[in-house]
């Protein structure tokens, strides 16, 4: 029987919520009351839910104002910042009703149900949404696929461009190749020229 109860205490330790939380028992006002201000600041900041309480005239929002203070306190306490946390759960259950009477005329009486609640608040850390960074991610991989599409576009323009250009100098390369060979051919006839002209020469003064 023992080993069983302590089999129990541990799964419902292991199951139990280790959120910073906050509760109030047997406030004496009724549920319903403390539901309206709950349904809004449900779903808020920390910080925002804190200025809605102080600023709602509601009979429900100067016990709430506590209730969330000492659930930030207890937030800061497992080290948690009170700017990264909101009110993930807010609810009111209903407590034990005390019931009295209200005289009435001929003996009769009234009855009066003074309700109670059980108010508890459940503070979270903010989650990132990664659906709304995929688009930007996907957008993202789009412009640098047209980048470096573009920058493709431009190097093959380029190199068509250069090869243009030594197209259009290898004929004057040619050109100036055979200008220096005919240069040169000529060059080479005048010489001989010369050197047969100075052999008669040197004949015609030997007779």
């Amino acid at each position: 029987m023992a080993k069983r109860m302590r089999e129990k205490a541990l799964a419902r330790a292991e199951k139990a919520d280790r959120r910073p939380q906050a509760t109030a028992k047997f406030v004496r006002i009724s549920p319903s009351k403390v539901r309206i201000v709950l349904d809004i600041i449900r779903g808020k900041d920390y910080n925002e839910a804190m200025a809605i309480l102080m600023g709602t005239p509601k009979a429900a929002s100067e016990v709430l104002v506590k209730l969330l203070a000492s659930a930030g306190a207890n937030a800061e306490f497992k080290n948690y910042s009170k700017e990264d946390l909101f009110v993930a759960e807010a609810y009111a259950n209903e407590g034990p009703t005390y019931k009295r009477w209200w005289p009435r005329s001929h003996g009769s009486a009234d009855q009066i149900l003074k309700r109670t609640s059980h108010i508890t608040i459940i503070l979270d850390e903010k989650k990132i949404d990664l659906s709304a960074t995929k688009p930007a991610r996907k957008q993202a991989t789009a412009t640098t696929l047209v980048d470096v599409a573009g920058e493709a576009k431009e190097q093959v323009k380029e190199d068509a461009v250069k090869a243009k250009e030594t197209a259009k100098k290898a004929p004057a390369k040619k050109a100036t190749s055979t200008k220096t060979s005919a240069t040169k051919k000529t060059t080479t006839a005048t010489k001989k020229t010369t050197a047969a002209k100075s052999a008669s020469t040197t004949k015609g003064g030997a007779k």
